[in-house]
């Protein structure tokens, strides 16, 4: 079942620049702006507190959106820049590139980790190390994924977990060509990865 695209609702910003955009500030509103699939850009106001709270969602470059606009056509987007207030960190601009189904897109998607009850280096106080808790990937904008997930059934201290490992939704496909490390069993203080594997050994030889 395809999942149902999320609405996030604007309206025509009138006039442009510095000023108008200072405007919008004073009304409650974050000024913003819709470009792309060979169509004019289109200057947006877009309500602070519904934004301000879908962005603590979190997620919210990786989502596409339904962006709906009185009197025009809706239109499937994917936020591309959101600027901020560097002392308050609230939204002060926001940016967004239209897409249609078929296009292809890059954008960074949460790695997930599961079975960490089933990794004998994690019950043995191993540490897991994440290199990247996101991965650029190119998707098909109609078939964004939620999350990447990796599979620590089995792992080991010592052990490395690439890319490669990972099984990657249908037509998605990094954005860097080589097989890069997602995270690692690292050993305990006190502990090197000879004594894990010793370790390992002597609860095999228990289990038999």
């Amino acid at each position: 079942m395809a999942k149902e695209i999320e609405t996030i609702e604007a309206t025509v910003r009138t006039g442009t620049g510095k000023g108008a955009a200072r405007a919008a500030r004073r009304e409650g509103q974050v000024p913003g702006i819709v470009y792309g699939d060979g169509k004019e850009p289109v200057a947006l106001n877009f309500d602070h507190n519904k934004l301000l709270t879908r962005l603590r969602k979190g997620r919210f470059m990786s989502t596409l959106f339904n962006l709906k606009v009185e009197g025009h056509d809706d239109v499937r987007v994917i936020c591309r820049g959101v600027q901020k207030d560097v002392v308050k960190d609230l939204p002060t601009h926001i940016d967004f590139m239209r897409t249609h189904r078929n296009s292809r897109i890059s954008l960074f998607v949460h790695v997930e980790f599961i079975n960490e009850d089933k990794a004998p280096g994690l019950k043995q106080g191993g540490v897991l190390t994440t290199v990247r808790p996101e991965v650029e990937l190119n998707v098909m904008a109609g078939d964004i994924p939620d999350q990447i997930v990796v599979d620590l059934e089995g792992k080991k201290i010592g052990d490395v977990i690439h890319i490669s490992e990972v099984n990657l939704p249908k037509g998605a496909k990094p954005t860097i060509d080589r097989d890069f490390v997602i995270a690692n069993l690292a050993a305990p203080r006190g502990l090197s990865t000879a004594d894990a594997e010793e370790a390992d050994e002597e609860a095999a030889d228990a289990e038999e």
